[in-house]
């Protein structure tokens, strides 16, 4: 990879394609399907708000992949750190609502790996000092 902000950036689009294609396949399972058409999934209530929020936490990784590449390293490696964490942590509790799907646990541990090394990748980052050209 080129540069820190790059490698960043791809991580950002290797956990955003695996957060996708899980909620793509949840839409295959036909256990699942069932439920969003009735609106309440594993006793969770699929309405407007829920979907708004899903989308404001969507979009965190969406511009992680931008702004990975555009802001200056110490706001850039701060926003990193603050992002991958929200996720993780959101990841992880989703684990404890309703019933643990085998898909679901596969794409979640990648999900929670890649945040948790962004995170490490971003706090060895702001500790290393500018290279001089």
């Amino acid at each position: 990879m080129k540069n820190k902000s790059d490698f960043l950036s791809t991580l950002w689009i290797l956990v955003t394609l695996n957060y996708l294609y899980c909620d793509l396949i949840g839409l295959m399972d036909s256990r699942l399907l069932k439920q969003y058409l009735t609106g309440s999934v594993e006793g969770m209530t699929i309405n407007e708000n829920f979907l708004l929020y899903a989308g404001i936490l969507m979009e965190v990784p969406i511009a992680m992949v931008l702004l990975s590449k555009i802001l200056p390293k110490n706001i850039n490696c701060w926003a990193n750190i603050i992002a991958s964490s929200i996720k993780t942590v959101v990841m992880i509790a989703t684990l404890f609502m309703g019933s643990i799907i085998k898909y679901y646990l596969f794409f979640a541990v990648i999900e929670i790996a890649t945040t948790i090394y962004i995170v490490g990748y971003s706090l060895n980052w702001l500790k290393q000092k500018e290279e001089l050209a």
